[in-house]
């Protein structure tokens, strides 16, 4: 779980990112759910974005997505929403607040 300083320097480095993968009117597929588990190992910040052609709510795919990959929401905003998880290679500098 990270604290309100921790999550505001998340989303400041979060930024700048892309959206690397959209989640449309196929759902969140097994497959979406591994390849976005992944993408946290190799990166730990992920942004997605929910198309508008997708009929679930936003929040409920941020809250799925954090279950099924064991990772922190830092932010929905709009159609996009953000995942922080620690990955084994500690990429992402410590937090010394």
């Amino acid at each position: 779980m990270i604290n309100s300083k921790e999550r505001a320097y998340l989303r400041r480095l979060a930024n700048g990112l892309p959206a690397i993968f959209r989640v449309g009117k196929g759902g969140i597929t097994p497959e979406l759910t591994n390849s976005i588990s992944d993408a946290l190992e190799a990166r730990e910040l992920v942004k997605i974005s929910v198309l508008d052609n997708c009929g679930l709510d936003v929040k409920g795919i941020a809250e799925t997505v954090s279950a099924r990959t064991k990772s922190d929401v830092v932010q929905v905003i709009g159609n996009k929403i953000v995942f922080y998880r620690r990955s084994k290679k500690k990429q992402i500098i410590e937090f010394d607040f």
